[in-house]
């Protein structure tokens, strides 16, 4: 690929990953160097959350954010199973930037839930969830993961009527589809992890918040 493409395709991904996600997205690849910049506290600070909040009525805005945070298939249990991979394998690419994007679609959702006035869970996945046994099983894991992740959104968008949680779980879903999907497939192609070269020639996940 290239320099011209690749700046292309680098600013087009970084502009969807920007607009993608309500929350703040950090600087992207550092174009000098090829590098990824490490998670700050401020981007990956996650709401430690209460054990004993009380799940929504059903049928409310709050239940519907509830489930796209503490059902099987969404952001709370996401996040665990990626913090898993890389506690057992090291900081391997995809997963440390899908990892950090999730943390950014955790606050995005639990902003949603304070709006509503319902009380933020804790991640009730944390220390309860283990690695694959090698990365190429972690990466199809991801893949499944990710497919199952957009199911969801699809059957919470039409319960949804409120126009601002609506655009959060498009976005989300979005994220999903077009961003992590790929990546973990490209990671599934390669064996189970990628390089930085490797993502940036893909031209996704430059953004945490993706």
């Amino acid at each position: 690929m290239n320099k011209k493409f690749g700046a292309i395709v680098v600013t087009a991904v970084l502009a969807f990953s920007l607009a993608a996600c309500s929350a703040n997205v950090p600087t992207a690849i550092n174009t000098s160097t090829g590098s990824f910049p490490a998670p700050t506290a401020t981007d990956t600070a996650v709401p430690s959350g209460s054990a004993s909040a009380p799940t929504p009525a059903p049928g409310t805005p709050a239940a519907a954010v509830w489930e796209a945070l503490m059902g099987t298939n969404g952001e709370y249990a996401n996040l665990a199973r990626y913090g898993a991979i890389i506690d057992k394998f090291g900081p391997v690419q995809p997963y440390v930037n899908v990892k950090a994007a999730e943390e950014q679609h955790i606050s995005a959702l639990v902003r949603q839930l304070q709006r509503f006035g319902a009380e933020v869970p804790a991640n009730p996945y944390l220390g309860k969830t283990s690695a694959p046994a090698d990365l190429l099983s972690a990466a199809k894991a991801g893949v499944t993961g990710e497919q199952a992740n957009v199911a969801m959104f699809d059957t919470l968008l039409p319960q949804v009527s409120d126009l601002g949680l609506s655009r959060v779980f498009s976005n989300l879903r979005r994220a999903s589809q077009e961003m992590h999907l790929p990546l973990f497939q490209a990671a599934v192609d390669q064996g189970g992890s990628l390089t930085t070269a490797q993502m940036v020639e893909l031209g996704l996940g430059l953004g945490y918040g993706s």
